[in-house]
C-alpha cells in the first residue's frame, strides 16, 4: 500500500490516475498514524512552500520512521523541494532536510546564477531532463527525453542530483538518495516518461 500525501498543495487527481493506471494500491491517510503499515509514500503537490507547513513535527515524525525501516519515498515538484532544508520562497519553514541545500527562485536577471533572455519564470512546458549519473529511478530513461514542468523555484545540483534540466541555469530536476527520490516534473503529465518514473518507483516498492 503507497500513501498518497494530501496536504492541501494542489490537486491530487492526475497522481492518483496515473497509480491506477500502472495498477498500484493506494489510500490518502488523514493522520500521521495511517502510515504505520504503508510501504511507501508520495508527497505530490504545487504552489507555495509554505504549504508544507500542514506536513508538521506529528506528520515528520511518521514519515522519518517509514523512511527509515527503507520504504520508498518519492517528492513530486513542491514535494522534491520539501525534501531539502528549506525554500528561499518561505525563508522560516523548514524542509524534511533528507537532502542538502535550498531551492532558490529562478530569476531573471543577467548574472552567473540566473535567468537572462527571453526565458520566463515560471519555468512552464516541456524540458529536457540530463543524466548526472546511473539512477534506479532513471531506468530506462534516455539523455535528453522530455518531461513536462511549472515551477519558479528549483534545487540546487548537490552530490544527490541525478538528473538536471536547463533553463537558462541547471538545476536538479531528479534527486536520489538510496531510497529518497524527488523529481521537480510531473511524471503524471509527461506521458510515457513520466509513467516510466512512475513504474520504476513502484517496481522499488515491491522489491
Amino acid at each position: 500500500m503507497i500513501a498518497l500525501l494530501d496536504y492541501g498543495a494542489g490537486n491530487l487527481t492526475s497522481v492518483r490516475k496515473a497509480l491506477t493506471y500502472l495498477g498500484a494500491t493506494f489510500e490518502t491517510p488523514t493522520v500521521g498514524e495511517n502510515l504505520a503499515n504503508v510501504d511507501a509514500i508520495i508527497v505530490p503537490g504545487v504552489g507555495n512552500f509554505n504549504a508544507t507547513t500542514a506536513l508538521d513535527n506529528h506528520w515528520r515524525r511518521h514519515i522519518a520512521n517509514v523512511v527509515a525501516h527503507g520504504s520508498p519515498l518519492l517528492g513530486i515538484c513542491l514535494g522534491l523541494q520539501w525534501l531539502f532544508d528549506g525554500s528561499d520562497e518561505a525563508p522560516n519553514v523548514a524542509g524534511f532536510g533528507a537532502m542538502t541545500g535550498r531551492c532558490h527562485l529562478i530569476k531573471q536577471e543577467d548574472d552567473d546564477t540566473s535567468v537572462s533572455g527571453p526565458f520566463k519564470v515560471p519555468h512552464v512546458g516541456w524540458n529536457s531532463l540530463h543524466r548526472k549519473r546511473d539512477s534506479w529511478v532513471l531506468d530506462g530513461v534516455a539523455e535528453g527525453d522530455q518531461v513536462y514542468f511549472t515551477h519558479s523555484y528549483a534545487a540546487p545540483v548537490t552530490e544527490d542530483c541525478v538528473g538536471s534540466t536547463h533553463y537558462g541555469v541547471e538545476f536538479a530536476s531528479v534527486v536520489e538518495r538510496d531510497h529518497m527520490v524527488g523529481v521537480q516534473f510531473h511524471p503524471e503529465k509527461s506521458g510515457d516518461i513520466g509513467l516510466r518514473i512512475l513504474k520504476n518507483f513502484l517496481n522499488r516498492v515491491g522489491s
